[in-house]
C-alpha cells in the first residue's frame, strides 16, 4: 500500500467534484506561527467509515523541515496541500487500499508530462547526489541540505500556489511588527474564522486565486445573519486590512473587501449614571470592593478608558509631581494630571515593585501575568458581578459609563462660568481629546450638551 506522501509528490491534472456528503476537510498548513525551531506540516480530517465522524489524520511532514526559511517551508507545504486536496477529490481514502489509484495516477502523470520532468519528479538533487522522493519523505536521507532552486526545478510544473491560509499567515506576520498585541489578536481570530468558514462551506477554495468577491460577500452575509450589522462591519474592516497588506506587498492583485460597502448599524454606547446612581455605587463599593472602587475612580477622575487603566504600572504614578503616565488609545504614551481626589484615594506606593501593574485581582501593585485584553475583561466581569447584577443595570451600562458621567458633570460645571468654546478648550486638556471636533462629537454622543429651557419661545 503506497504512502500518502508518495501520492502528493505527483503533479496531476484530473479533478473530480466533491461528493455530496463531505468526506474530508480541506488540507491546512501548520507553520507554528513562523517558529522555524518547530516542526511544520499539513493536516486534514477524513470521515471514519465506521464512526461516521470526521477524524484528524496523520500529519504530512515530507521534506518540509529540512528547510531553514519561512518562504521555503511554505513553498513545500502549499504544494503538498494543493496536491493532497486533488487526491482527496479523486477518491483517496486513508482507510482503503489505494494502490490501484496510485498506479493509475502515476501512469497518467508519466504520459502527460515530458520525460525529463517525470525523472525530475522522482529525484531531488542535494549536493549533486540523487535522492529518491520516497526516501526523503520517509526520513531516510540523513536530513540533507536541499537547495530551493533545485526543489523548484524538480517540482514538475508545480506552481508555488499561494493558498488562502498561507496568504493570511504572511499578512499576520507583517502586521505583527505594525500593530499592537490586542489588534493583532483580533486580526488573528478573524483570519482563523474565515479559514474555518471556507473549510466548512467552500472546501474547494484553497488557493487565493480561487477566492472571489462573491465568496467574501457570502461570508459577511453569513455573519450578518447570525449576529449583527455592526459585527459584520467589524469583520469586514479587520479582514480588509489584512487583504490590503497582501495587495501592498504584491501578493494579491485585488482587495475585494474594499469594494464591499459597510452596512448601516446603530453603535452601542454606554449610558452615563445619574448623580444618585453614582453615589449609591460608590457607597456600596466602599464596603464591598475597595479595589474595584479605586479602579473606577481612575476612570472617573482621570478620565481614562478602562483598557488604559489596565496598562498603568506602579512606576507610572508620580504622586510628588501629580502626574500619571500611560499608553493611550492613539499615542505611544501620554501624561495627565493626577487630581488630588485620586491622590487621596491611593495607598502608599513607595514600597511596591515599580514594574508591577497598579491593578491586579488581589490588590494594588501585585504581580499579575495576564494579557491586556484579559485584564480589561477581568475588571468588566468583576464590575458586572459586583455592581450590575446587584443593582440590576442592563447592557447599556458599563465601566465606560463612569467616564461619560464625569465628563458630563465637569462640562456642566465649566459652562456655568465660561462660554461654551472656552469651556470646551479647557475640557480638551483634561479629557485628552486631540481636536475640538472630536470632543464636540463625543459630547453630543453622550448627550452632555443640552440646550437651555426654550419654553418661552414656544
Amino acid at each position: 500500500m503506497e504512502s500518502i506522501l508518495e501520492f502528493i509528490t505527483l503533479e496531476h491534472r484530473i479533478e473530480h467534484d466533491l461528493e455530496h456528503k463531505k468526506q474530508f476537510s480541506a488540507p491546512k498548513i501548520y507553520n507554528a506561527n513562523g517558529d522555524l525551531n518547530k516542526r511544520w506540516y499539513v493536516y486534514y480530517s477524513f470521515r471514519n467509515p465506521i464512526s461516521g465522524k470526521l477524524e484528524r489524520q496523520k500529519n504530512v511532514y515530507g521534506i518540509t523541515n529540512t528547510f531553514s526559511t519561512f518562504e521555503e517551508r511554505m513553498y513545500v507545504l502549499s504544494t503538498y496541500a494543493r496536491n493532497l486536496l486533488k487526491l482527496l477529490e479523486q477518491g483517496y481514502s486513508p482507510y482503503n487500499d489505494n494502490t490501484a489509484l496510485y498506479q493509475n495516477l502515476k501512469k497518467e502523470e508519466e504520459n502527460s508530462v515530458p520525460a525529463k520532468n517525470a525523472i525530475a519528479t522522482e529525484q531531488l538533487m542535494t549536493d549533486n547526489t540523487p535522492i529518491s522522493i520516497k526516501s526523503v519523505l520517509e526520513g531516510n536521507t540523513g536530513n540533507p541540505t536541499i537547495h530551493p532552486e533545485k526543489l523548484e526545478s524538480a517540482n514538475c510544473n508545480a506552481d508555488a500556489t499561494l493558498t488562502v491560509e498561507m496568504a493570511l499567515q504572511q499578512a499576520l506576520s507583517i502586521k505583527k511588527n505594525v500593530v499592537n498585541e490586542r489588534t493583532l489578536a483580533d486580526y488573528t481570530y478573524k483570519a482563523k474564522h474565515l479559514l474555518k468558514w471556507l473549510e466548512e462551506n467552500e472546501p474547494t477554495v484553497v488557493a487565493m486565486e480561487q477566492l472571489t468577491k462573491q465568496h467574501l460577500n457570502t461570508y459577511l452575509n453569513d455573519i450578518l445573519g447570525r449576529t449583527s450589522a455592526r459585527n459584520r462591519n467589524n469583520y469586514r474592516i479587520d479582514l480588509s486590512s489584512l487583504f490590503q497588506t497582501l495587495k501592498d506587498n504584491d501578493l494579491v492583485a485585488e482587495n475585494y473587501l474594499k469594494k464591499i460597502p459597510p452596512l448601516r448599524s446603530v453603535p452601542v454606547r454606554n449610558r452615563g449614571f445619574s448623580l444618585k446612581e453614582q453615589e449609591k455605587i460608590f457607597l456600596y463599593l466602599e464596603e464591598r470592593d475597595p479595589l474595584l472602587l479605586l479602579y473606577i475612580k481612575f476612570i472617573s477622575y482621570a478620565f481614562l478608558r478602562p483598557i488604559e487603566a489596565c496598562r498603568i504600572k506602579v512606576e507610572d504614578v508620580d504622586v510628588t509631581n501629580k502626574r500619571i503616565r500611560f499608553k493611550a488609545k492613539n499615542k505611544p504614551y501620554k501624561t495627565k494630571i493626577l487630581p488630588q481626589l485620586l491622590i487621596d484615594a491611593l495607598p502608599d506606593l513607595s514600597g511596591l515593585p515599580k514594574e508591577n501593574l497598579l491593578f491586579s485581582p488581589k490588590g494594588i501593585g501585585l504581580h499579575w501575568e495576564s494579557k491586556l485584553a484579559n485584564r480589561r475583561d477581568y475588571f468588566s466581569k468583576r464590575f458586572k458581578e459586583v455592581i450590575k447584577d446587584h443593582f440590576g443595570f442592563n447592557e447599556n451600562y458599563g465601566l465606560y459609563s463612569f467616564r461619560h458621567t464625569y465628563i458630563t458633570k465637569l462640562y456642566n460645571e465649566l459652562i456655568k462660568e465660561q462660554a461654551p468654546f472656552s469651556a470646551k478648550s479647557r475640557l480638551m486638556l483634561i479629557t485628552g481629546h486631540t481636536t475640538m471636533t472630536a470632543l464636540e462629537k463625543y459630547l453630543r454622543t453622550i448627550d452632555a450638551e443640552m440646550p437651555a429651557d426654550y419654553s418661552d419661545m414656544l
